[in-house]
């Protein structure tokens, strides 16, 4: 056996062993990913869209046009990641940090505009998604998008 016979046994062990959570968390998971997901594509459509109470609570944090469409692009891309198995941790992680900056912004720069403890109770949802999706990210990152055998 060479070297790059272990290798390639090594990857397929680690494509085809469950490293993943048990059933009950697995099928959580992706309830409150689905949920999740819907949530984020719905609140993406109206940055996008430049609705008008939207792009007047942009303005009062005195963000330029460009920063809401960004966070709509933002927020449609974690919304769709979230339900595509091999980006759902990513997506979860980079949603994570978007309620970060979403809280500070509420509780700093938007004079009382928004509530802080909603992006921070989607924060807490998000670390859990990307806490349970670990094996996924981590399995992302060491094969890409290349086929799993």
């Amino acid at each position: 056996m060479t070297a790059n016979d272990s290798t390639a046994t090594n990857d397929t062990v680690l494509a085809t062993t469950n490293d993943g959570p048990g059933r009950a968390l697995h099928i959580t998971l992706w309830i409150l990913q689905g949920l999740l997901g819907a949530f984020f594509i719905f609140s993406a459509t109206p940055k996008l869209f430049g609705e008008a109470t939207t792009v007047e609570g942009f303005e009062t944090i005195g963000a330029a046009p460009w920063f809401r469409i960004f966070v709509g692009l933002v927020e449609l891309a974690g919304g769709i990641g979230l339900v595509i198995p091999r980006l759902s941790g990513l997506a979860a992680i980079g949603l994570s940090l978007t309620m970060v900056g979403a809280a500070y912004t509420n509780a700093f720069l938007a004079d009382g505009l928004w509530p802080v403890s909603t992006p921070l109770i989607l924060l807490v949802l998000f670390v859990f998604v990307a806490w349970g999706r670990w094996y996924q990210t981590r399995r992302f990152f060491k094969h890409g998008l290349k086929p799993l055998r």
